[in-house]
């Protein structure tokens, strides 16, 4: 431990903030530990007052239950007695909560959202970039797609995949006229996509040449949706249009979980957890490990840009 301001800090979280944490903050460690006592002084006696009031209510309820010890419990006995404590109180009258400043990904758009641990960085950054994830992989690695996956790329299999993935296009994206599977060329021009969308304002972006895209971008119900182009790929080779994926917008948001998944007790566990969470905000968390003889490396994917029409 190490003494800062009258508070003992364990040695490695006291490096932690100051060797990692704070430089590039603008925040001195000396300030900060200045205001964390302050924080703990303010809000220290109001949090052991309140447990204090925990126990109180905890002991008067263990001991009606020692006292009352019949099962089944006296329904209306124990809520007379939860209200004479104060643990029930009269019901008020009605009311609103509304909320404001919340992310959109939170507030406006439904769509899933993954819990994982912290402690493992390579958890941490699989969640993190599963924001984006490909339908084809997705459909031709699991049994979506009816039927058995033989030795090296099944061709058929990749077909009903693709059929799969256009109707989908259809499903939330339809063209003015006629289907994604026809194979006409995507291209952009007047800052509309071509061939045109039955509501045009569904495309939101594109990457690379306007009369060649690398990639197209579509919005359905505030969740996008990118076609990828490219015909030097294995599978847009084969593709009319030149479609080799097509990228879903999937786990919008990720909870990463610093306590009920995980164990970090004491001080070294504590730092690890910082560590990985400061790595995901700052971008350079990474992990390696080994995978069929070969050394793989996570770490976050790059931004994604484009040009909006």
């Amino acid at each position: 431990m190490v003494e800062i301001n009258g508070l003992q800090v364990a040695d490695e979280l006291a490096a932690f903030m100051a060797d990692e944490a704070l430089p590039g903050t603008g925040i001195s460690p000396d300030h900060f530990w200045a205001k964390y006592v302050a924080i703990l002084a303010d809000l220290g006696p109001r949090n052991a007052a309140l447990l204090a009031v925990r126990d109180a209510l905890q002991a008067k309820i263990d001991a009606w239950h020692r006292a009352f010890p019949a099962r089944p419990v006296d329904a209306e006995a124990y809520t007379r007695f939860l209200r004479e404590i104060g643990y029930l109180l009269p019901e008020g009258e009605d009311f609103a909560v509304d909320t404001a400043f919340v992310d959109d990904e939170i507030a406006r758009i439904a769509g899933p959202q993954l819990v994982v641990p912290t402690s493992n960085a390579r958890f941490a950054l699989n969640a993190a970039n599963a924001r984006w994830g490909s339908l084809y992989d997705a459909l031709y690695g699991t049994d979506a797609i009816s039927g058995e996956r033989r030795p090296g790329y099944d061709q058929e299999r990749g077909a009903k995949v693709i059929a799969f993935a256009r109707q989908v296009l259809d499903d939330v994206a339809p063209l003015a006229q006629g289907s994604h599977a026809d194979g006409a060329v995507y291209s952009v021009a007047g800052g509309a996509l071509r061939p045109a969308l039955r509501d045009p304002a569904q495309f939101v972006g594109y990457t690379g040449a306007p009369e060649a895209p690398t990639a197209v971008l579509l919005k359905h119900n505030g969740l996008h949706l990118e076609i990828v182009i490219d015909r030097s790929h294995p599978i847009g080779a084969t593709d009319a249009a030149g479609v080799a994926d097509l990228v879903l917008e999937a786990a919008l948001t990720t909870i990463q979980d610093c306590e009920d998944s995980v164990a970090a007790v004491d001080a070294a566990d504590k730092v690890a957890v910082y560590r990985n969470w400061l790595g995901l905000m700052n971008g350079t968390l990474e992990a390696s490990f080994e995978k069929a003889g070969a050394t793989m490396t996570r770490r976050l994917s790059a931004d994604r840009t484009y040009t909006t029409p």
